[in-house]
């Protein structure tokens, strides 16, 4: 029997308490106290072709027996075939219009950032939790600010030990890099053991990894595993040892003083590194059959890191993987949501949305990310989702609260 929405216990308008500026997450120990219950809602996915879920039936069990009151729109799951009455079995009531159950939550949980509309949707003092792009979406973060909620954007969790659960933005690379190199392996008219037959050997395919972050790691032991022979390149030396634990050789490029940031990523390079770096490259994209590029920059474009002269140097049916073409690309004639083929017969992937195409793993770990930063922050006494802003994780994924944009990382981007 699925619970319809009708029986949730009322909230309390935010305007009864006399310090205003304070937020439900402020104020769950008081809610508590007067028989309320805070409210989870998880709308539907909008965005054309995205078949991911922020939230799956076991993550909404477990909050549900931490005492969390949890509303879905109806169809939630759809995309990967969980009817609504598996969430309702897990705990969950189903809610048919999309701004109600927007208007009512106090905390609103998705996977893409929310259409700039709905923003007018949320209510004043919620939370709200996705990935937010804020670097890019200035519009979108000040809409949330000025409806009073207090937004936190996955791409911003610390990487760091404590909060490696959370963090999603590795967990969704992670199956990017998986699915770069079986892209890859499809589209290659060779394959990648090496084989011993009576009719003579058949030599490795040539792997090259431009990136040795969480996609490009992955990307390496995938193709390893496909019997791949694996050359791999960093900006950051400290990687050296980790691509070579799973079995690939480490291009070394002498780039003078590189480094990475205190997240884990690569600090970007002047325009002379940039040129060493392609110099140093040529001579191995030259000799592989498949090149996949992972560089990216977090929060600006992405680096060009293979030029047309170098693709042109590339054998015929080299395949390049560009995965950071969302982001503006790594390879130059690469194109969003297309595969371009060279006039020397290169053919240049630039796929979108990796990790959707592994949608069910995606969605789960993904769920999980988000079901232990609740879970984190959750108090058992009051039932309700503490905000510590004190924090070193919340200090790092919060980027509006209480009318204010208080993410220190997107002021300095924006010059605030």
């Amino acid at each position: 029997m699925i619970k319809v929405n009708s029986n949730r216990i009322p909230q309390p308008k935010q305007e009864k308490y006399s310090n205003s500026n304070l937020t439900y997450a402020d104020l769950g120990l008081k809610m508590s106290q007067k028989g309320f219950l805070m409210m989870i809602a998880l709308p539907k996915e909008t965005c054309p072709g995205e078949q991911r879920v922020a939230f799956i039936p076991s993550s909404v069990e477990r909050l549900v027996k931490k005492g969390a009151q949890i509303s879905i729109e109806t169809g939630l799951g759809s995309s990967l075939g969980i009817a609504d009455d598996q969430y309702a079995k897990a705990g969950a009531s189903i809610e048919t219009n999309r701004q109600s159950l927007l208007s009512s939550a106090d905390i609103v949980l998705r996977l893409r950032k929310p259409p700039l509309e709905e923003t007018n949707f949320l209510k004043k003092g919620s939370i709200h939790i996705s990935f937010l792009d804020p670097f890019n979406e200035k519009a979108l973060v000040q809409a949330l600010a000025q409806a009073q909620i207090s937004a936190f954007s996955m791409e911003m969790i610390p990487r760091t030990t404590r909060a490696q659960k959370m963090d999603a933005l590795s967990s969704q690379a992670n199956l990017a890099g998986y699915v770069t190199v079986i892209l890859a392996a499809e589209r290659l008219p060779k394959i990648f053991p090496m084989l011993m037959t009576p009719a003579g050997t058949i030599a490795p395919a040539r792997v090259f990894i431009i990136g040795a972050g969480v996609a490009g790691l992955q990307a390496i032991a995938t193709a390893k595993r496909l019997g791949a022979r694996v050359e791999a390149f960093d900006t950051r030396a400290v990687v050296k040892e980790q691509v070579q634990s799973l079995g690939a050789k480490f291009v070394e490029i002498d780039l003078g003083e590189t480094g990475q940031t205190a997240q884990g990523y690569a600090q970007a390079l002047t325009p002379e590194q940039l040129e060493k770096q392609r110099q140093g490259m040529a001579r191995v994209c030259s000799q592989s059959d498949v090149i996949i590029t992972t560089a990216q920059l977090f929060g600006r474009k992405a680096p060009v890191v293979l030029t047309q002269e170098m693709i042109a140097s590339m054998k015929p049916g080299t395949i390049i993987v560009d995965m950071a073409v969302e982001s503006g690309g790594n390879v130059e004639g690469s194109k969003l949501n297309e595969e371009v083929i060279t006039s020397n017969g290169v053919r240049i992937l630039g796929m979108g949305n990796l990790p959707g195409r592994v949608a069910a793993h995606a969605s789960q770990v993904y769920s999980a990310n988000l079901h232990n930063l609740l879970e984190e922050y959750w108090d058992l006494e009051s039932k309700t989702f503490k905000l510590n802003l004190e924090d070193e994780i919340i200090k790092g994924a919060l980027i509006t609260h209480q009318g204010q944009i208080v993410n220190a990382m997107v002021k300095k981007s924006w010059g605030v």
